[in-house]
This record gives C-alpha cells, sequence and structure tokens, in this order.
C-alpha cells in the first residue's frame, strides 16, 4: 500500500494549452464575391454611358435589330439576321406574318411640308429649311413690331382709349405676342366674381381684334385670376371664371370677323401664373392673354410665304395632292421599339 501511494504521488501532470490564431477562420470567399460585385458594378455604370453617348437613331438601330417582326429581319427568318443572328430551323422562318401591312411614314409637319416643296421647287435641304426658319423668324418680328406699333396708335386715337392704355400691356414671349387687357385696383374689366365684360373692356378687345385680324398668327386667349378664393365647397372656382371670362374674350373676337380658324385654344389658368407673382392679390393679376403664337414652317407654307421662292410654274393652288404624294411615301417599321422615339425620314433600320 506505501509502494503505490508513492507512485501516485510520482505520477506527471499533463497541462494542454490551446493556442487560438485569429483572421483566417474565414478564408478567401468574400473576395471572389466582391470581384464579382465590382466587376458588375463596373458593367452597369459602362451601359449607363453608353446609353447616355447614344443617339435616338443608334438605340432605334439597336433595338430592332432583335426584333423579328421588322420587314427586313421577319420575312423568311426569326432573330436578328446576320453574324450570329440565330436563324430558325423551320422552312417558313419567324411565327410572323408573311408580309408587314403597309404603314404611311410618319413625320412632323414641318418635315411633310419640307418634302412637298422639295418635290415643288427642290429647296428643301436641311440648310434650305434652316434658311426659310430664320427668314421666317425675321418676317415674324417684324409684323410682331408693326402690330405693337399700331396698337399703340390706335390707343392715341381717341381720349377715351387714351384713358384706357393703363389697361394694356404688350410684349415679345417665346411663345410670340402677347397682348394683356389687366384689370388696375378700382378699375376691373369684368364685374366682380362673373365673366360679365364692362364696356371699356370691351372696347379695349374690339381695338385689339381690327389690329390682329389680318396677322397671319394663330391666337390662344387665356384667362387669368387672383388669389382670392371663393368660400370652402364652392363647386364655382377661379378655374371657372378664368375659363368663362377668356370664353367671353374670345366672342368678342369672333364677333369683330377674326377667324375662328385661328383660334389655337381658349384656357382658363386660373392663379396659375401671377403677373405680380410678389403679391398674388394684386387687381393687376386678373387680366385676359391674347397670344399671337408664332407660326410653324408648314403654316407659313400652307398661306404661300414662301412662293416667291419657288418657281411659279410649280406652285400649288392647293395642297389637295400632297395627301396622294405622302400616300406613297416609303414604309419604315411602326412598331415600337422599347421606349425609344422612331427617328423621321426615309430609312430602314438595319
Amino acid at each position: 500500500m506505501a509502494k503505490g501511494g508513492k507512485q501516485d504521488e510520482m505520477q506527471a501532470i499533463i497541462i494542454k494549452k490551446v493556442i487560438k490564431k485569429g483572421g483566417g477562420h474565414h478564408g478567401g470567399a468574400w473576395k471572389v464575391a466582391y470581384a464579382d460585385f465590382v466587376t458588375a458594378m463596373m458593367a452597369f455604370f459602362l451601359l449607363l454611358w453608353l446609353l447616355n453617348v447614344s443617339t435616338d437613331e443608334a438605340l432605334e438601330v439597336i433595338s430592332s435589330y432583335f426584333d423579328p417582326s421588322h420587314p427586313k429581319i421577319a420575312d423568311t427568318r426569326s432573330g436578328a439576321g446576320g453574324i450570329m443572328g440565330g436563324l430558325t430551323m423551320s422552312k417558313e422562318g419567324a411565327m410572323a406574318e408573311d408580309r408587314q401591312p403597309p404603314v404611311a411614314q410618319q413625320n412632323t409637319g414641318t418635315d411633310r411640308k419640307t418634302m412637298e416643296v422639295n418635290k415643288q421647287g427642290g429647296i428643301a435641304d436641311s440648310d434650305g429649311l434652316k434658311k426659310l426658319e430664320d427668314e421666317l423668324r425675321n418676317k415674324e418680328e417684324t409684323r410682331f413690331k408693326e402690330a405693337q406699333k399700331a396698337l399703340e396708335k390706335a390707343l392715341q386715337s381717341s381720349e377715351e382709349l387714351k384713358e384706357l392704355a393703363k389697361h394694356l400691356q404688350i410684349d415679345v414671349t417665346p411663345e410670340g405676342l402677347r397682348i394683356q387687357i389687366i384689370d388696375q385696383e378700382g378699375e376691373p374689366m369684368f364685374r366682380s366674381g362673373s365673366a360679365d365684360m364692362v364696356a371699356k373692356a370691351r372696347t379695349l378687345m374690339e381695338t385689339v381684334a381690327d389690329v390682329i385680324q389680318t396677322m397671319p398668327n394663330d391666337i390662344s386667349v387665356r384667362g387669368h385670376t387672383d388669389s382670392h378664393k371663393y368660400s370652402p365647397g364652392a363647386t364655382y372656382t377661379n378655374w371657372e371664371l378664368s375659363a368663362d371670362r377668356a370664353n367671353a374674350a374670345r366672342r368678342v373676337l369672333l364677333e369683330k370677323s377674326v377667324a375662328i380658324s385661328r383660334l389655337n385654344d381658349v384656357m382658363g389658368k386660373a392663379d396659375r401664373e401671377h403677373l405680380i407673382a410678389e403679391n398674388p392679390l394684386d387687381a393687376r393679376n386678373r387680366r385676359i392673354s391674347i397670344i399671337m403664337l408664332r407660326e410653324t414652317v408648314e403654316h407659313a407654307f400652307r398661306r404661300g410665304a414662301f412662293d416667291d421662292q419657288i418657281p411659279e410654274d410649280n406652285r400649288l393652288e392647293d395642297y389637295d395632292d400632297f395627301e396622294d404624294y405622302e400616300d406613297n411615301l416609303p414604309l419604315i417599321n411602326d412598331k415600337p421599339a422599347g421606349t425609344f422615339q422612331k427617328s423621321p425620314g426615309n430609312v430602314y433600320f438595319p
């Protein structure tokens, strides 16, 4: 017993120490994921850059490349055709109609009239169109200045009109020549809260109508109010009031033989476009605006503004035969491709 006890006392004691090392238990998988993320972001921003620098025409070409219904693609084959186009194995090609129905070419008014002039007189290349546009604007500015002088002269023709001159304001805006009949404090042009035009307002309207009657420009008539509100729950508001007053002005213009075909629009603007923006309740915010809209090149052609630049033998007495010319224009793919707008012109997308 004594010997066994001694051996027990001399038995070695073993102590295990575990040394922990940090930083390696995750491995390197995160680096692969991060590299994939960076690559994807680089590709994404490259795509954004390409979309930003590409023209609408280029985007249309790319879009139509993947359009199997395009007439240059889907007659006898599917896919985009050409190199790496992806053709079908069937004999008849894409599952589309054998023949795309005729679609008239869509052009803007200016482009259509441009082509017509080219047919008649050969002056409608891009440089020629720019020249005509510049000429039209110069003539228009001269016409606006003459109309302004004529109004100023008319207002000096009688004592009554001289007194009313303070209610008239004339300026030129990007839209055209703007003539405004404006309330003054204590001197309204319409009865309060109604579209009943007072006598002096009618006199001013008739004077304006006499001056603009012979001008070729289309007309926009707009009614404006101040920011005085109707009582809560009212069904008649500044919107209805401004529209009714614009219509009252329209009726006076028509009574003075202004052609109804020249009326482009009649609208009520309520209190959305103040003349005196810093004071929404100012009486001068209550007004009627008559705008002589700037002409388009098409409109000028229709009224013969450029007949002196077309040989007399080639001039059209009217433009009815233009419809036949338009029907014979080359076809283009009329199916919308994505959200891009189709480029006008005599082109086929490849």
